[in-house]
């Protein structure tokens, strides 16, 4: 009863080695962007709170949103929100089955990477 039919499955699953399609790239930094926007909500919420609560306090969010260090990482915040929103909406219509094709699903995938990426620039040299 057994069978000697080769099987091409990998003996080991080396990350750094294996190719990764871009809609899986796509859904790992949906769910990376989600995880990192949901720890540095503390800041979000601080920064929120300093910027609304007096003009003191307002004075002090200035200066800490004027740091290049700051920017930077509020830059990196915009994007991570931009992509978890447009990846979100990808798998929404996912989920609906709609663009579930192949050639669809890997052309809305690059629509979500190249889309974050400009709103990111557009939105970021607006407000640098």
């Amino acid at each position: 009863m057994s069978s000697t039919v080769a099987k091409t499955r990998p003996k080991h699953l080396n990350l750094m080695v294996i190719r990764l399609p871009v809609a899986g790239f796509v859904s790992i930094m949906h769910r990376v962007s989600g995880a990192v926007l949901f720890l540095m909500l503390p800041l979000l919420l601080w920064l929120f709170q300093a910027s609304i609560q007096s003009p003191e306090s307002f004075a002090k969010f200035q200066s800490v949103v004027s740091n290049p260090l700051a920017k930077l990482v509020l830059l990196g915040l915009l994007w991570g929100y931009l992509h978890h929103l447009l990846a979100g909406v990808r798998h929404l219509f996912l989920d609906l089955h709609v663009g579930a094709e192949l050639e669809t699903a890997r052309a809305s995938s690059i629509v979500v990477l190249v889309s974050a990426i400009v709103l990111t620039l557009v939105v970021g040299v607006r407000l640098w």
